[in-house]
């Protein structure tokens, strides 16, 4: 089976390959192609999220030679509590609809709530705030805020885990065990 990947970022790959590893015991191909997610740079709402994800995984399984694409998109959502890190998943297949899953959420600190609130980008915001460069191919924001408890390829492999539990399910009909 070959799955396409619908970025190039080492977090969001590794997440990718690890979830289904954890779930199928079939032999795996990946394939890994830069996508544009269709939504803004920031995306700021789950609908937009999601939809980024949607894209992307819509877009690697035209672009591949994939039987599954997918897709994961980290956004942000504002709630009268704050900023709120999101991420979701898309699984697209051919002549299915995309299956959707979401992931772990975290209040943003208030500094960095403000900037990506007056139209900055996390990742560049994340590296500035850490003096450092690449902070999204690696911890992200939600490794840094949890101080390592939780990385960001640790968050989006619990989301393609809910991806592919939801697929193999499909795939399976309505069997339970």
């Amino acid at each position: 089976m070959i799955i396409g990947i619908g970025t190039k970022n080492k977090a969001k790959v590794g997440a990718v390959k690890g979830g289904f590893a954890e779930i199928l015991s079939e032999e795996l191909h990946f394939e890994s192609f830069k996508t544009e997610s269709g939504v803004s740079e920031q995306p700021f709402s789950d609908e937009e999220t999601i939809q980024g994800a949607i894209n992307r995984g819509a877009a690697v399984l035209e672009m591949s030679r994939g039987d599954l694409g997918i897709g994961l998109e980290g956004g942000v959502v504002e709630t009268e509590y704050g900023l709120f890190l999101c991420n979701w998943g898309a699984l697209a297949e051919r002549g299915e609809n995309p299956i959707i899953a979401g992931g772990a959420r975290i209040l943003l600190p208030e500094t960095i709530a403000n900037r990506l609130l007056n139209g900055e980008e996390l990742g560049p915001v994340m590296d500035d705030y850490c003096q450092s460069e690449g902070i999204r191919q690696h911890e992200g924001a939600m490794g840094i805020f949890t101080k390592g408890a939780v990385n960001r390829d640790e968050m989006f492999k619990h989301t393609v885990k809910l991806l592919v539990g939801q697929w193999n399910f499909r795939r399976t009909g309505s069997q339970l065990g």
